[in-house]
């Protein structure tokens, strides 16, 4: 008996805890089943989440109220389908560049800096983006157009110039856009098509000179809020005189004029191209001294080249430091190819005065060359006129195509170079007048 009541006693002792444990498991049941719910929970806000940071969540579900580095607000159709629309634009300039060999220089960083600048919630362009610091560290304060001005200067040959000096004629006429554009802008903003200020208007009109640095020189002086969209205007139409200029240069020249072959020219001394870019700083210094920035850059440049005692700084202006300064200067410009700052009524109006300013340059060029064939004791050919724009080399490059489609024998290249140097100091020139007028 007593063995019996000693194993019941020893039964219980072990029966209270195990029952207890029981009991709290059966406690503890429901919040195993609360915190599993919670933590499966947890998992799906945690995806919700993610995909609410992706682009795909960005461009499909837009935002009221979103402003851009401006404090401007960005509407939805920007943020979505003018985003898929920019970048798309950015595929078209890379095919340009790749496929058709449009100044790649130019149109893959910028393009490349476009699609960068498309990308939502990244703040690539934005305060602290590394565009957005390149634009303000190199462009709003015009360092870089002054050092591609410097390596310009580096590369270039005035030797036609100097060779042929009434090409610089032709340099001049093409001018006539600039402030073609500028009385054309002024009269639309009166009619009330465009909303630009007479400071506006004469920043927008040296986009007729193709000349990038230039627009952002002046651009940032006299149109400041406009810095972007000229910036892109001006060097989108400088990789695109492929397209634009040999229209006009057909249209306007007939095909005997277009087979006229031009005599060579003398040859141009040493002492001459080293005087030069000192000639030109020094009347600059006299008469327009709002040009100095950009004029003694350039003339900087071509003093070092045309020394030859310094064979490694010109090399090195023509080479490393003006495609360093052309992949920052690219994506800094291509950075204005976010849709929140091109998609907007202004620029598309700058789109529309930069071209027609360029095309009237361009046709101003042919007519003058035409003229001066006309009255010259030696053929010119009107085809060199087109040059007179200062996109260098580029638009040489294309009044010497154009010239020998219609006589494969008829190299133009030298000589068109003549009148596109000189429109590179035109360009200058023509911002230090308006500068010093505004």
């Amino acid at each position: 008996m007593k063995r019996i009541v000693t194993f019941l006693l020893a039964l219980s002792i072990f029966a209270i805890p195990i029952a207890s444990l029981a009991a709290i498991e059966h406690a503890a049941a429901p919040q195993k089943v609360e915190q599993q719910k919670t933590q499966s929970q947890s998992f799906g806000t945690l995806l919700k989440n993610f995909y609410k940071q992706t682009g795909i969540y960005a461009f499909l579900s837009p935002k009221e109220g979103v402003k851009n580095a401006r404090g401007d607000k960005i509407s939805k159709f920007q943020q979505s389908v003018g985003r898929i629309l920019m970048i798309f634009i950015c595929f078209v300039l890379f095919y340009l560049a790749i496929a058709k060999g449009f100044e790649p220089l130019l149109l893959l960083p910028i393009g490349f800096g476009g699609l960068l600048a498309n990308i939502p919630l990244a703040n690539i362009i934005g305060d602290g983006g590394f565009i957005g610091e390149l634009f303000k560290a190199g462009i709003e304060n015009e360092l870089f157009p002054i050092l591609i001005f410097m390596g310009v200067g580096a590369m270039t040959d005035f030797g036609p110039l100097l060779a042929n000096p009434k090409t610089a004629l032709l340099g001049a006429a093409a001018q006539f856009g600039i402030f073609g554009t500028l009385v054309g802008a002024v009269i639309l903003s009166q009619l009330g098509i465009f909303h630009f200020s007479l400071q506006d208007a004469a920043a927008i009109s040296i986009i007729g000179g193709a000349d990038g640095p230039t627009t952002i020189f002046i651009a940032s002086k006299l149109a400041p809020h406009l810095l972007g969209a000229m910036a892109v205007a001006a060097y989108s139409y400088m990789a695109l005189v492929p397209v634009i200029q040999p229209p006009i240069m057909r249209a306007l020249t007939s095909e005997e004029e277009r087979k006229i072959k031009m005599t060579t020219r003398r040859k141009v001394s040493k002492l001459e191209k080293m005087m030069f870019p000192l000639t030109v700083l020094v009347l600059t210094i006299l008469i327009l001294p709002e040009s100095s920035p950009l004029i003694g850059a350039l003339t900087f440049g071509n003093f070092v080249r045309e020394s030859g005692v310094v064979e490694r700084l010109s090399k090195t202006l023509q080479n490393e430091l003006i495609n360093i300064v052309t992949i920052f200067l690219g994506l800094g410009v291509g950075s204005k190819l976010a849709a929140e700052y091109f998609l907007v009524p202004e620029t598309l109006g700058i789109l529309i005065l930069g071209l027609v300013a360029f095309s009237i340059g361009t046709a101003a060029g042919v007519i003058m060359g035409k003229i001066m064939n006309k009255f010259s004791k030696e053929p010119v050919n009107p085809l060199i006129g087109a040059a007179g724009v200062s996109a260098v080399p580029m638009a040489a490059r294309v009044a010497n195509r154009v010239g020998m489609e219609a006589d494969p024998t008829n190299v133009l290249l030298m000589h068109a170079m003549g009148p596109n140097v000189a429109g590179v100091i035109g360009s200058a020139v023509a911002a230090g007048v308006l500068l010093s007028i505004f």
